[in-house]
Order: C-alpha cells, then sequence, then structure tokens
C-alpha cells in the first residue's frame, strides 16, 4: 500500500542518503506523495532547496530534523516537526557532531578490521562525507573486496543472504551501532535536550521508529513519555502489524500524537520505498498531525 502521507526521509544532506534534496522532492511527486517531511540526520540546511522544489512541484513540505539524542544510556532518534530553521542552536549541534563522528571514524574502520573484514581504507575514505565514514561505507567497500569472498561475516548481506533486503544498513545495525562489536560511543543531546531545542524552534517532538530503539520496553517508554514528546512514529517500515498494534495502543494510552514515516534514505536502505508504511488513517492521522503543528506554532 502506498500513501500519500510520508513524514520522515533523508536526502544527501544526512551522510547516509542517496539524493540531493531537489532529487528526493522529484522523487515524492513521482511517487503520488502529497505532504513530505524532510528529516536530514542533525541538519536543517536542505530544507531551502526542498521547499523552493516542494513549490514547484505542488508538494506540501513539512520542515523537520531527526536530532541523535540519548535517554538512560540508550541512543534515540528524535524528529521535530514544524521547525522554524533559522534558531541557531541547529547549525551548533550539527557542526558539534560532525566534530565528534569525523574523530570516531578511523576507529570505526579500526574495530570492524579487527573483526577479521577486510578493507582498503582508501576506498572508504573516498566516500566519506566532510571526513565522515559510516558503518555503511564501511559495508559498501567490504562487499566488493575480493578478499572477503567466503568471510562468513559478510554472508548474510550478499544476494539471497539472510540480511541481504537492506544490506549496508544492516551491517551497520548488526557491528556499529550500539551494543555491537565495532560501536564507537559518541556523546550527543539528552533527550530533554533535543526536546527543549525542538520547542526553542516551535515544533513538536516526535520519537522515530522506536522499535528500532525500545523495541517493547514499557518502562523506558513511560520515562520518554514523562519527558515530554508529542508523539510515536507509530506507522514505520520497520514496524511489522503487531508492532504497530503495540504503539497506536501506546499512543492512545498516553495521549499521544501519531505520525508515518518511511525513513526513506536511497540505496543504504533500498528496500525501504517512498510513502510504503500500509496505514490505514492517514487522513485522520494527517488533521491531527495539522492541528498540532499550529496549535505549536502560536
Amino acid at each position: 500500500m502506498v500513501n500519500q502521507l510520508d513524514l520522515h526521509m533523508h536526502s544527501n544532506i544526512s551522510n547516509d542518503g542517496e539524493y540531493t534534496p531537489s532529487q528526493l522532492i522529484q522523487l515524492c511527486k513521482q511517487h503520488g506523495l502529497k505532504t513530505v517531511a524532510l528529516a536530514d540526520h542533525n541538519s536543517v540546511r536542505g530544507i531551502g532547496d526542498a521547499e523552493k522544489s516542494a513549490n514547484e512541484s505542488g508538494i506540501e513540505l513539512i520542515r523537520a530534523i531527526e536530532l541523535d539524542c540519548q535517554f538512560e544510556g540508550v541512543n534515540l532518534h528524535l524528529l521535530g516537526y514544524g521547525i522554524d530553521p533559522t534558531v541557531s542552536e541547529f547549525e551548533k549541534n550539527e557542526m558539534d557532531i560532525l566534530k565528534k563522528e569525523q574523530n570516531a571514524s578511523s576507529k570505526l574502520i579500526h574495530l570492524v578490521q579487527e573483526l577479521g573484514i577486510h578493507l582498503e581504507i582508501e576506498e572508504v575514505l573516498d566516500l566519506a562525507i566532510e571526513g565522515v565514514v559510516t558503518g555503511e561505507m564501511i559495508a559498501e567497500v567490504a562487499l566488493e573486496d575480493k578478499r572477503n569472498r567466503n568471510n562468513p561475516f559478510l554472508e548474510p548481506y550478499r544476494k539471497n543472504g539472510k540480511r541481504s533486503d537492506n544490506p549496508y544498513v544492516n551491517f551497520y545495525w548488526d557491528f556499529c551501532s550500539q551494543g555491537k562489536p565495532a560501536y564507537v560511543p559518541i556523546q550527543f543531546l539528552g533527550l530533554n535536550e533535543a526536546i527543549q531545542l525542538i520547542r526553542k524552534a516551535r515544533g513538536i517532538a516526535v520519537l522515530a521508529h522506536p522499535r528500532i530503539n525500545i523495541g517493547q520496553d514499557q518502562k523506558i517508554l513511560e520515562s520518554i513519555v514523562t519527558c515530554g514528546i508529542d508523539g510515536l512514529e507509530v506507522y514505520s517500515s520497520y514496524h511489522d502489524e503487531n508492532m504497530v498494534a503495540f504503539y497506536n495502543n501506546q499512543a492512545e494510552k498516553f495521549h499521544l500524537l501519531k505520525t508515518m514515516g518511511s525513513d526513506f534514505h536511497g540505496k543504504t536502505k533500498p528496500a525501504i520505498k517512498l510513502g510504503c508504511m500500509s496505514c490505514h488513517e492517514e487522513i485522520d492521522i494527517y488533521q491531527q498531525f495539522k492541528k498540532r503543528l499550529h496549535e505549536a506554532a502560536l
């Protein structure tokens, strides 16, 4: 099922996105989307180009951002919608994270190599954006390296492998994300700080793809809600029917806004398509979403 509303997607302003903001809007038009939100990682730099293209294409663009943040030792992604991108703290936070990710890149490469995965470091660095190396970039290079042809670590990500639907990002989640063997810790904003930043920008704060970060942990979810989030991304490419039902119930229980988003990136997540969240309450979600945006802007 393809929806006309998609409130979570990334351009190449995100270091794991494929398309420019303008190209992304054109793809949205081709897919029949009517209302979209560009939510790049810790950055608002793509909003201007996306707005120009959206105006020309007859698409409603929601200004957004996806902030990396932390709560009780758990890394979270917090979506900020309807934000004022001129708030200076957005750029300050982006530059702070950029420096930390640049410093972490060499250690990330080293940890992956220590696992017995061969890499041509120069090839990885050729893919790096502003000196930042990601797990997805490492996967792309490692899977092409002939020395890894029979490497059991990489078999799941090759054609017909168990993790081959989104091979690059699955490699990242399996090896480079929090708690995994090649994880390099980075200090992000605290959840409360991230919420305050979004509030300062007159936006609303929504917890992105909760299954990925907290699963069905009721205790931590209740604590996150207490911090003052406005909503949950109930409909996500990562949520099956059971997970949608769980988070639907949680949103209603805590009187939270429900949102929907694909988390489209392009080549790093090829199985994720624009507008594909299998949501049957799209009109109601849109109406409630717009109402909350209006209230936040007052």
